[in-house]
C-alpha cells in the first residue's frame, strides 16, 4: 500500500444491488469488490473461526495492492478481556497468516463495560507486539481509556485507537495512540447501521484523510446499503475513483 494515499472500504464485501454498476459484472463478489475498493474490514473472525484454506482462498481472489482488516475474536476482547489469552492470540495469528502480505491490520474491539487498567492491558499489548509487528487498531468503548495517559501508552506501543462514529464519549470520535497511522470505523448517521452520511459531512471526512500520513476509513453502515454509496463518494472526492 503507498503511504499516504487514504485506504476507503467498507465493513464486508457484498454489493447491494443498487450500486451494482459501479463493479465489474464477471468474478465472485469479492473479486469485483476488489476492482473497486482497495480494503476491507472482516468483523465474521469476531464471532467464529475459519479454514487455513478460507483464508488463503480470500488472499487469492484480490489483487497484489488489496489489503484486509480482520477483527480479533471476542474470545480474546470479551470473554477472557485481554486476559491468560496467549493461546489464543496464537492461534488467531496462525489463521490469519493464510492472508500472508494482504494482512493490513488487525482491530480489536473491546467490550463498553471493560475499563483501562495499564496492568492489565500493557502486558497484552507488549505481548501481542512480540509476535505481530503489522498495523494494529484498538476501539476501546469505556471512558477510561480515553486519558492522555492512556494516549501515551498506546502511541508507545504503535497502537491506533480507533476513531469511531457514533462516539460513545467526545474523544472517541478523534483517532487517538500511533500518530502516523489511523483508523476510522464510520457506523452511519444519526442511526448506527441504517443511516447515510451526507455530502456535508463526508466532506469533513475526506480532509481528515488527507491530513493523515496513513489512513484507513471503513463504512460500516451497511443495514440498507448506504456504506458502498458513501464509500464510493469518499472514493470521489479523494481522486481515486
Amino acid at each position: 500500500m503507498r503511504i499516504g494515499a487514504p485506504h476507503i472500504g467498507c465493513a464486508g464485501w457484498s454489493i447491494p444491488k443498487a450500486h451494482a454498476a459501479a463493479f465489474p459484472a464477471d468474478g465472485s463478489t469479492l473479486e469485483r469488490y476488489a476492482q473497486v475498493f482497495d480494503c476491507v474490514e472482516i468483523n465474521s473472525s469476531f464471532y467464529r473461526h475459519h479454514r487455513p484454506a478460507t483464508w488463503r482462498r480470500w488472499a487469492d481472489s484480490v489483487p497484489s495492492g488489496f489489503r484486509f482488516a480482520t477483527k480479533m475474536p471476542r474470545t480474546i476482547s470479551h470473554e477472557c478481556r485481554l486476559q491468560s489469552c496467549d493461546g489464543l492470540v496464537s492461534a488467531f495469528l496462525d489463521e490469519v497468516g493464510g492472508l500472508g502480505g494482504k494482512l493490513g491490520w488487525l482491530l480489536l474491539q473491546l467490550p463498553p463495560s471493560l475499563a483501562f487498567e495499564a496492568s492489565v492491558a500493557l502486558p497484552f499489548f507488549e505481548r501481542l507486539r512480540g509476535c505481530y509487528g503489522g498495523p494494529l487498531a484498538c476501539e476501546p468503548r469505556h471512558a477510561s481509556w480515553f486519558a492522555a495517559s492512556v494516549d501515551q501508552a498506546l502511541r508507545e506501543q504503535h497502537v491506533s485507537r480507533v476513531a469511531a462514529d457514533p462516539a460513545r464519549v467526545p474523544r472517541a470520535a478523534l483517532p487517538g495512540g500511533d500518530r502516523q497511522r489511523i483508523y476510522l470505523r464510520l457506523h452511519g448517521s444519526p442511526r448506527a447501521y441504517y443511516d447515510a452520511y451526507a455530502p456535508q459531512a463526508l466532506e469533513r471526512i475526506a480532509r481528515r484523510l488527507r491530513r493523515a500520513p496513513e489512513a484507513w476509513c471503513i463504512l460500516d453502515n451497511t443495514a440498507l446499503g448506504h456504506a458502498t454509496a458513501n464509500a464510493l463518494a469518499l472514493k470521489r472526492m479523494l481522486g481515486s475513483l
